[in-house]
């Protein structure tokens, strides 16, 4: 087979493998690193929390666009030249990261790093695949796997780690000497197999490409802006609305009749692979989404630093480390991927049920780390299962276009979930607040106990009387806003578990495949 004459041995192999992990472990870590140092750029570049919220969310539509389209880019130019032109992108762009001036900037230069982060992350898989023997691609595949589990956990304690000890740009200027290694040792070591056909510019889906992008660009805006921009009653917002729902009726058009479509929709009539599809964009959900509101939580409502707040991921990814070996073996001895898929989503609820019910002004760290444990622990069970379980019943390139799918949708499920969060967050603060407001009337015994309490006190410690009415009343409201932040947190927990909680019912209806799926397959 073509595949295995590319298969590499002894210290080559090992040279060739780590320079892989290196630069999967680079795209995913840079997809959270900068959930740390959000207040920190928010104070440098005088944007709001919607606005910042860009800086993750343009890098993950980077990567969602490229994903889809890495395979003919790597048939056109040679895969280990495509793959050494997304290192040189990803490592520039990292340095224009980190001399960005204005919030702007730092948004289109994110976007460039993710088109060239996506390459990263799935040429990689390929290039560490057709480097093993077949009978070790399993191994192979715990290895990328733990990558693309334990990377979004990484980023968090690295970027506390740099930001209360340096300043917010190393987390992007990090990047640049691991890059120039990493594409010194490419240059190298990595091979390109020979493709038997070249498609021509006549034959490339540039309106596939097009509409994708257009669509899932658009959603973006609407899910980031929309609340601020008062939804409907914005122009922009109801003419990208309309932007995204024509580009994804002509996506869907132009992939089930062009005959080289970008992405292969034909392959979801396989109902395990849609379910699997609707799995891994909900897993990109929770994983991403959980590594953002935590360390955001513990930043603004407790007062944590970007270190301590980092440091609280790292049991849990390396709990995930250690769990993903153990389902691959389970896989491999023939435990049903479906049981290990529902219970890791049920661990997940209870991790996120978990966190709706310690959250408040007064939690301690000690609280978090055994919920931050369960919470490596059900993502541990859940990256191989699913996407075995996915692939079940695939043959042939069909395995491939479903993994480039379910890949896809993970990515998806990131990047909008953030959007989702945020919004949900504005919108959920302001109604709680409101409600808690409301009830700050003079006729309200309990307000007007609290608020001649907190008058008195202010008065004993010498302020004058009109003054000490004024703060109190400052201070009350401050309160307000307090509970109104910790009740959004809860729900944003309950909201996430109860998601996890649905799908596992539909997870053992599934039906896998007798024959154990060749993951090297997914790789093309």
């Amino acid at each position: 087979m073509q595949q295995d004459s590319l298969v590499e041995y002894g210290s080559r192999r090992a040279i060739i493998t780590i320079t892989a992990i290196l630069c999967a472990l680079l795209e995913i870590v840079d997809t959270t690193i900068v959930n740390v140092a959000l207040n920190n750029m928010k104070g440098s570049m005088g944007a709001t929390l919607s606005e910042i919220g860009w800086v993750i969310t343009a890098y993950a539509i980077g990567n969602v666009i490229i994903v889809p389209m890495t395979s003919w880019l790597s048939q056109q130019f040679g895969r280990r030249n495509y793959f050494a032109a997304s290192i040189l992108l990803f490592t520039i762009c990292s340095f224009l990261c980190g001399n960005a001036h204005t919030m702007w900037e730092l948004v289109l230069f994110r976007f460039l790093q993710g088109v060239g982060g996506g390459a990263l992350l799935v040429t990689s898989q390929t290039i560490i695949t057709e480097s093993w023997p077949a009978e070790k691609r399993g191994m192979s595949q715990a290895i990328y796997g733990l990558g693309v589990i334990i990377g979004p956990t990484l980023g968090p304690p690295l970027g506390g780690y740099i930001v209360e000890h340096f300043s917010w740009p190393l987390i992007f200027y990090i990047n640049i000497p691991i890059g120039i290694i990493a594409l010194m040792l490419t240059l190298q070591y990595v091979r390109s197999p020979k493709y038997s056909e070249k498609k021509t510019a006549k034959e490339i889906d540039w309106w596939g490409i097009a509409f994708l992008a257009m669509a899932v660009g658009s959603l973006q805006y609407v899910l980031e802006r929309g609340q601020e921009d008062d939804w409907f009653s914005s122009s922009p917002i109801v003419m990208l609305t309309i932007t995204a729902v024509l580009g994804f009726y002509f996506f869907i058009w132009r992939e089930l009749t062009f005959k080289n479509p970008i992405v292969e929709l034909r392959v979801l009539k396989n109902g395990n692979l849609r379910i699997g599809t609707i799995l891994s964009f909900i897993m990109g959900f929770g994983l991403y989404g959980s590594t953002f509101i935590v360390p955001l939580y513990l930043q603004t409502s407790l007062g944590w630093n970007a270190q301590q707040a980092g440091m609280i991921m790292v049991p849990a990814a390396l709990l995930t480390a250690f769990t993903m070996p153990i389902m691959g073996a389970l896989l491999q001895k023939g435990a049903k991927p479906q049981y290990l898929a529902a219970m890791g989503m049920f661990l997940f609820f209870v991790f996120c049920l978990w966190g709706h019910q310690i959250i408040s002004p007064m939690t301690s760290g000690d609280d978090f780390f055994w919920m931050m444990l369960m919470r490596g622990l059900a993502m541990g069970m859940l990256f191989i299962p699913v996407s075995t379980m996915s692939l079940s019943t695939l043959k042939g390139q069909e395995i491939g276009q479903g993994a480039a799918f379910t890949g896809m949708m993970r990515q998806l499920g990131g990047s909008f979930g953030i959007a989702i969060i945020t919004t949900f967050m504005t919108v959920s603060n302001a109604k709680y607040r409101d409600d808690l407001v409301s009830n700050y009337r003079l006729d309200n015994p309990m307000f007007q106990q609290q608020y001649s309490g907190t008058v008195a006190n202010l008065m004993r410690n010498g302020m004058p009387p009109n003054l000490a009415q004024s703060a109190a009343y400052q201070m009350l409201n401050g309160k307000a806003m307090g509970q109104a932040s910790v009740l959004t947190y809860m729900d944003v927990f309950l909201y996430i578990g109860i998601m996890f909680l649905i799908c596992v019912p539909f997870i053992l209806m599934i039906k896998t495949g007798k024959e154990k799926v060749d993951m090297s397959e997914a790789m093309h």
